[in-house]
């Protein structure tokens, strides 16, 4: 009996060993591990969204972050998210990342949301400054990288950078879409004068319409050399209407942003480059400042992610390439 409670000691002994030094090799759960970030971006239906939902999912998986990837189904649906954005408050989150869809009316819910969690906005702006951190493209740069690369690919095709152009604003009154736009017209301004802004038209954020509003620019302006298209559904619509008419030679397009409708109009010579961000980083930097803010760690107020214009030229390089065709699982 001694013999056997020895026995038996040796052996509850050992197996408490083992679970201690289980324990010592097993992490222990971080901060991180019970941490909810919402996620709200304009359309969770538009691929561009859906690359900065995929940036926003990876990082909660690397954080051990759970990352509710929330939205509403068109960026014209401005009460749809400021209803979301308040669901998403008070479900008492340690923060919220967000894409305001329209810069004045989403100012108040964002002050209103800051008064009980950290709101880290990405990409698009809102009439507060209550966010602790904004991670975006520079738009208004990216308005004049736009600019720069119409005013070449009309000289290219011409041997001069004049003649008639427009710009195709997808909605009125989103931040980001009125940089771009200010960035374009100045930079155009500036250094293309004798590129001639002859139309500046306002669409209501569907393809169909830019599709439509471009092909009425094509009936009423035969001297039409150049258009920028300021987000992804316009440069879908006008690159659709320059494709149908074969003008791809005649005029020249810009688009902002990329799917591979875009990219096939690219490739085509439907649209002559595309002004890309990096949704895929704003999601995932979004996701990792939340937390850090969440935890009282200083974090940058502003981030530019930067934007590239993308050519049939240069579509093939690797970094272009990354941009381009992101992994969206």
């Amino acid at each position: 009996m001694t013999m056997f409670k020895s026995i038996l000691s040796r052996r509850t002994f050992t197996a408490l060993a083992g679970v201690a030094m289980l324990a010592a090799v097993t992490p222990v759960p971080s901060y991180a591990a019970d941490v909810t970030i919402p996620i709200i971006v304009k359309d969770t239906t538009s691929f561009y969204w859906q690359i900065v939902l995929a940036g926003a999912r990876a990082a909660g998986k690397d954080l051990g972050v759970k990352v509710p990837e929330l939205g509403a189904q068109s960026e014209s649906d401005i009460n749809g998210q400021i209803s979301i954005l308040e669901n998403a408050v008070a479900g008492k989150p340690a923060a919220v990342v967000i894409s305001p869809t329209e810069f004045k009316a989403l100012g108040k819910p964002v002050d209103e949301a800051a008064k009980s969690v950290p709101v880290i906005g990405i990409d698009s702006g809102a009439d507060s400054k209550a966010f602790t951190s904004f991670l975006t493209t520079d738009n208004v740069q990216g308005g004049r990288i736009a600019a720069d690369g119409l005013a070449a690919a009309i000289k290219t095709a011409t041997g001069k950078d004049s003649g008639d152009i427009a710009i195709i604003t997808s909605l009125p009154g989103v931040g980001s879409l009125d940089q771009r736009r200010q960035g374009f017209l100045d930079q155009i301004k500036t250094k293309y004068p004798n590129l001639k802004v002859i139309a500046d038209k306002y669409a209501d954020g569907q393809a169909t319409t830019g599709l439509n509003m471009m092909t009425d620019l094509i009936t009423a302006n035969p001297t039409l050399v150049g258009v920028f298209a300021s987000n992804l559904i316009m440069a879908q619509g006008v690159g659709q209407a320059i494709a149908e008419n074969k003008l791809g030679d005649k005029i020249k397009v810009i688009g902002f942003d990329s799917d591979d409708k875009t990219v096939g109009f690219l490739k085509e010579g439907a649209l002559a480059g595309l002004v890309v961000q990096d949704p895929y980083r704003m999601g995932y930097d979004g996701i990792k400042t939340a937390l850090a803010a969440s935890k009282k760690e200083k974090v940058a107020a502003n981030v530019d992610t930067g934007a590239n214009l993308v050519t049939k030229a240069n579509m093939s390089d690797p970094k272009i390439d990354a941009l381009i065709n992101p992994k969206v699982k």
